[in-house]
């Protein structure tokens, strides 16, 4: 398996984690794909030109990462990150708030990144970084046990991650129930430290 990915996305290091998790991590070879580039060949592998992106053996192309997770579960013989009892549901639920949260995260950092500062928006800024704080105060209060490794710890791992990448942590201060899931979880789980984005 291939992995079209950037060290630094969020949603990337949640299909790293899982392979780990699950014994596939020899499996996956990674390699860097530039989004922005309109030659990359990422863009024939998923029309989307987004990552992750996993290539298979026989060429098929998987994305985004809830649809790899899924798979990588699935190849693992099922009911390992992603429940088959009655709470599947809600792990998949608390996994798309985790998600929701990088994402708009990634948007915040998309408008800097890609629109001149004189043309950047104060209320979409505003309107995403919402969804941050109400997504944070939802997963702080249904914080699972750490040792628990499911798709929604994945998940949530990498969203707090990223927001420590890309906004200094600030998130932490009002958080301290979630900062002493995160340590716990980064102790559970080493995938979490060995795939922390580091500057190249």
């Amino acid at each position: 398996m291939i992995l079209r990915s950037s060290s630094a996305s969020p949603f990337a290091r949640k299909v790293r984690i899982a392979a780990e998790v699950l014994g596939f991590g020899n499996e996956v070879e990674i390699i860097p794909a530039d989004t922005s580039d309109p030659e990359e060949a990422l863009r024939a592998q998923n029309p989307l030109g987004k990552i992750p992106t996993l290539l298979l053996a026989d060429g098929q192309s998987l994305y985004d990462s809830a649809v790899i997770l899924e798979y990588l579960d699935h190849k693992a013989g099922g009911g390992c990150l992603i429940p088959r009892d009655g709470s599947r549901f809600d792990v998949l639920t608390r996994a798309a708030l985790a998600d929701g949260v990088a994402d708009a995260a990634l948007l915040m950092v998309y408008e800097r990144r890609w629109r001149e500062s004189a043309s950047h928006s104060p209320r979409w800024l505003a309107h995403q970084s919402g969804k941050i704080d109400r997504g944070l105060a939802a997963l702080e209060a249904s914080a699972s046990d750490p040792a628990q490794v499911d798709v929604a710890a994945i998940a949530q791992a990498c969203a707090l991650g990223y927001l420590d990448l890309r906004f200094d942590g600030a998130w932490r201060s009002e958080r301290k129930r979630l900062v002493s899931w995160l340590d716990a979880f980064s102790a559970a789980v080493p995938a979490f430290e060995a795939t922390q984005y580091r500057e190249p």
